[in-house]
Formats: structure tokens, C-alpha cells, sequence
């Protein structure tokens, strides 16, 4: 019996020490700079989020956090590196509604699977968008816009920044819910599509509100209702989507970040606290709130939910209107 004793021990031991090395590992997490890597170009909303939180989320941890753009196809390219890192906690990064919840059902192949490769740490803004209008348009409110539309259908066009955008599901969801015929015209970008809107090429375009702010107010375009589940502060008497007899017709593009896939569920849940006491900071919350969006934090189990029914959302409109891209 002490023979045997004495083998349980060799054996125990180094486990017990290969154990107590990893959860020491695990509780110095993190020990080294952390990549945060925003999915879409220097100077997108994605990377002004990223570099708004990355210095105080440094702080807090203790370790640098780097943000490196990588942007193209849509996102996809940025969330396939976090989806293929290495899941230790040293890379995560800033997503979108795109890239997690739209691509996967707009293109034919793609190089990871949302639900299945990256693991959703916590949601950080949501930022509806707005439709308007070139002051041409008689219409003075949604529902006299539909009455137009239905009145002499395919003759009012709406702008978008490319096929399969988030604008130009927008406007598929508001056709089939207001049951009116209207003509999309895709553009480069929104920038674009603001510009032809502005000069009355095209009558209706959906937008976040920083890119148009500023025509809003000089009376360039009129606002005629938020695709929010309430009314933005900077024009609070253009009602919701909701109070206009639309609801469903939301549209929020939404922020988070993600992790790779099997990220250790304690180093998701400390950089989940760690991002949420960020965004309760009112100079963070300010920055965010400039670029049209509203600070929104919750759980990683909630971040989660919100990407698989969303992507069944647009699944749906993206199938009902048959939307291909080339």
C-alpha cells in the first residue's frame, strides 16, 4: 500500500503544480500589452471608440492596450483576425452590426461563423438612425411621406452607402413594413448619398446623425423620424419609428466587443467589468454620445443574445428582399 501511496504522489504532484501554474496564469491576465483591434478604417466611429476607450481601459488593467486597424470587406477581414487569435485574453476587438449579424447572411462565403468563433464580451453603444429628406419633398411627416409614395409609386428614391449597408436595410425595412415602392440607389459611401440627397438627385436617405447634423440644422435636409426606441436629444421633436406608426422599423446599428472563442469565461467576465466601469465615466460616455451613439453595457450573455437575434432579423428582411451582393 505505501508503494502505491507513494506512486499517487509522483503522479499528483506535477499535475497539481501544471494546475496551479495555469490558474496562476490565468489570474495574472493580463501581464502584457492587449490588442484591441477596430474592424473598420482610422477615423470610423469603430476606431473612435477604440481609442476613446483603449487609454482608461489601460489604466485600469495595468497593461497598454494597442488598437490596430484592420479594416476591408466589410468588417469581416478585422473580425476573422480576433476570430483566429489566440484566445488568452491578449486579443479582442470592436465589432459591429455588420460584420456579426448582417454579412453572414449577404455573402455567399465567409471566413468565420459569428455565433461559433468569437465569444461576445460586452455591448457598448447603440446609435439609431435618422431618415431624411430633401426640403423638395412635400411630405411633413412620415405618415404624409407614405401617402406620397403610395400615391405614385417608384417615383421618390432613397440613398444608401453600398449594398447590403445597414442604410439600405433600413430602407427594405421600412418599404415592407409602410407597404410603399420606393427606388434604391446604392452609393460608394455615405458621404456620397448625402450629396446627391442634398442637391435633391435623390429625396430620402437613412443616416446616423453626426454626418448630417450639421444640414439638419442649417434646414439642407428635414428630419422626419428616428429609427431608435426613443428621440435623440439633439432634435427631440422628430418622433420614433414607434410614436409614427412603424414600430418594427428600428434601426440601431449597434458597437461591442468581442473576444475569439473559447476565451477563458474569467478573463471575458474581468474585461467585461473593466469596459463597464470605462463607460460609466462621463468623459467617455460624452465622446460616444458625439458620434451619434448611446453608451449601452450589459453582460456578455446578453451581447450574445443580441447578436443571434438580430442576424436572424436581418436574415429575414435580407431574404424578403432578395439582396445579393455581386
Amino acid at each position: 500500500m505505501p508503494r502505491f501511496a507513494f506512486l499517487l504522489r509522483a503522479v499528483a504532484a506535477p499535475l497539481l503544480l501544471a494546475l496551479s501554474g495555469a490558474a496562476v496564469a490565468q489570474q495574472a491576465w493580463p501581464s502584457r500589452p492587449i490588442r484591441l483591434i477596430a474592424v473598420f478604417s482610422a477615423g470610423s466611429t469603430v476606431d473612435i471608440m477604440a481609442r476613446t476607450i483603449a487609454p482608461p481601459l489601460a489604466e485600469l488593467l495595468g497593461q497598454s492596450v494597442v488598437v490596430e486597424n484592420k479594416g476591408g470587406a466589410g468588417g469581416n477581414i478585422g473580425v476573422d483576425a480576433i476570430a483566429k487569435a489566440v484566445p488568452d485574453g491578449y486579443t479582442v476587438g470592436i465589432a459591429t452590426t455588420g460584420p456579426l449579424a448582417i454579412n453572414p447572411h449577404l455573402m455567399a462565403k465567409m471566413p468565420y461563423d459569428p455565433l461559433k468563433d468569437v465569444a461576445p464580451v460586452v455591448l457598448l453603444a447603440v446609435g439609431p438612425n435618422v431618415m431624411v429628406v430633401h426640403p423638395s419633398v412635400p411630405a411633413k411627416t412620415i405618415g404624409e411621406l407614405i401617402a406620397l409614395a403610395k400615391a405614385k409609386p417608384g417615383s421618390l428614391s432613397y440613398g444608401s452607402s453600398g449594398v447590403g449597408s445597414t442604410n439600405h436595410l433600413a430602407g427594405e425595412l421600412f418599404r415592407a413594413i409602410a407597404g410603399v415602392d420606393l427606388v434604391h440607389v446604392p452609393y460608394k459611401g455615405n458621404q456620397e448619398a448625402l450629396t446627391d440627397v442634398l442637391s435633391g438627385q435623390i429625396q430620402i436617405l437613412f443616416s446616423g446623425l453626426p454626418p448630417i447634423a450639421s444640414n439638419l440644422q442649417s434646414g439642407r435636409i428635414r428630419a422626419l423620424v428616428v429609427a431608435g426606441d426613443k428621440r435623440l436629444s439633439a432634435i427631440p421633436d422628430v418622433p420614433t419609428v414607434a410614436e409614427a406608426g412603424l414600430k418594427g422599423a428600428e434601426v440601431m446599428p449597434w458597437y461591442g466587443v468581442i473576444a475569439p472563442a473559447g476565451t477563458s469565461n474569467d478573463i471575458v467576465n474581468r474585461l467585461n467589468e473593466a469596459v463597464a466601469r470605462v463607460m460609466a465615466r462621463p468623459e467617455v460616455r460624452a465622446k460616444f454620445q458625439a458620434t451619434g451613439s448611446e453608451p449601452a453595457v450589459g453582460t456578455p450573455a446578453e451581447f450574445g443574445a443580441l447578436i443571434r437575434t438580430e442576424g436572424t432579423r436581418w436574415r429575414d428582411v435580407i431574404r424578403r428582399a432578395n439582396i445579393k451582393l455581386e
